[in-house]
């Protein structure tokens, strides 16, 4: 029998608005021992996902590119753009400030190796399960996976 991803997510997830600030973020986190929520507009259509590595950058803050000094100009030899977007999520209160905005997720009737495969590529731990409307109906973490897996070795 072909395992979805329906099978083994966890239904009804704990998500937050953009406007959730951050301390009721955290604390919902560490309540419920987990290390990421999906966030959600107003109608439950994922806009977001906020995980513990987007909040480290509160406690570790950002650091300058390396550049060098040339002519009295500055060369920068990393982007500094992503030190203008690390620097933004250090000092950000709200969810919305520090989410990453461009959410992986999947959907209920997709088979579980092909999501567990996209978290391997991806590099997730945790996918949002969404249905038609991007409206977020469960979640799927490492730990489902992991399930699955020991259901099917049982067999």
């Amino acid at each position: 029998m072909l395992q979805t991803v329906a099978d083994f997510m966890t239904p009804n997830p704990i998500t937050v608005a953009p406007e959730t600030p951050l301390k009721d973020a955290l604390q919902i986190l560490a309540r419920e021992k987990i290390s990421g929520l999906p966030v959600v507009d107003e109608s439950g259509k994922l806009v977001g996902v906020i995980s513990d590595s987007d909040l480290m950058w509160q406690e570790t803050g950002a650091e300058p590119p390396p550049y060098i000094m040339f002519l009295d100009g500055l060369i920068f030899l990393k982007n500094p753009a992503r030190y203008e977007k690390e620097l933004h999520k250090a000092l950000g209160q709200t969810v919305g400030e520090v989410m990453s905005d461009k959410p992986i997720s999947t959907t209920g009737d997709r088979p579980l190796r092909e999501a567990a495969k996209l978290m391997h590529e991806k590099h997730v731990r945790r996918l949002p399960v969404v249905d038609a409307e991007n409206k977020a109906i469960g979640i799927l973490s490492h730990g489902d996976i992991i399930r699955a897996m020991a259901l099917e070795n049982e067999e």
